[in-house]
């Protein structure tokens, strides 16, 4: 997972509180530090996605694959 799928995972699954989340809520899997703060300390974004599902109870049939854009078919 990238960055952006990260980005785009916490939109699609939070909607506008999503920012907010990111930036507030502390997660005890990745050090004890928000999203925003563990990925800027380098922590991989499936390790954080996983950790803000994770936190927010988030059920296992929506943390795989999202955030990932579809292809696009010739």
């Amino acid at each position: 997972m990238r960055r952006s799928e990260f980005l785009r995972a916490v939109s699609a699954e939070f909607g506008a509180r999503g920012d907010a989340l990111a930036a507030d809520l502390v997660l005890a899997a990745v050090g004890g530090r928000t999203a925003a703060q563990a990925l800027d300390a380098g922590v991989p974004p499936r390790d954080v996605w996983l950790a803000l599902c994770a936190e927010t109870d988030v059920p296992e049939e929506r943390r795989h694959g999202v955030g990932r854009l579809e292809r696009k078919r010739a």
